[in-house]
């Protein structure tokens, strides 16, 4: 019973704060960027005066996400980064990487969902156990097969 009012109770919250949710922002960022570089800058993304921002006291929400990534700079509007990204880390071996948060602002409640995704950089080149590998190609092969037969 009780868990049943608890999930009733969250739908009804979630569905009240669905309303208040405007548009999301996408960011493309490389990993392992500096710590204080600019990712984007929310309140020209959202078309907000960078005043709103301290006054409704904007914060980055990081739901379900132990770490926070990122920060929001309140007298520019610039979303930077707090904690160094390693795609590899972060996403394995993921094709895509993706972080998602929320920047919140109070008094009228709204909250915008921002998304990070976290190219890669070729940080990690491919290894090989030996140096050098001698190969043979015969002219009577023809383009494109794997194998060719031993002529005579």
């Amino acid at each position: 019973m009780f868990f049943e009012v608890f999930v009733a109770r969250r739908f009804v919250l979630f569905c009240a704060l669905l309303q208040y949710t405007n548009g999301d922002l996408v960011y493309s960022i490389q990993e392992e960027m500096k710590l204080g570089s600019v990712i984007g800058n929310i309140a020209k993304d959202l078309g907000l005066d960078v005043g709103t921002l301290s006054t409704r006291k904007a914060r980055i929400e990081t739901e379900g996400n132990d770490r926070r990534y990122c920060d929001v700079n309140l007298r520019s509007g610039d979303v930077i980064v707090a904690e160094r990204m390693d795609r590899e880390k972060i996403c394995a071996a993921k094709p895509l990487c993706v972080i998602t948060f929320e920047i919140l602002l109070e008094a009228p409640l709204e909250l915008h969902r921002i998304t990070l995704q976290i190219q890669d950089v070729n940080d990690n080149g491919p290894t090989f156990p030996k140096d050098k590998i001698k190969l043979e190609i015969r002219v009577s092969c023809k383009r494109s097969t794997v194998s060719c037969e031993r002529g005579p």
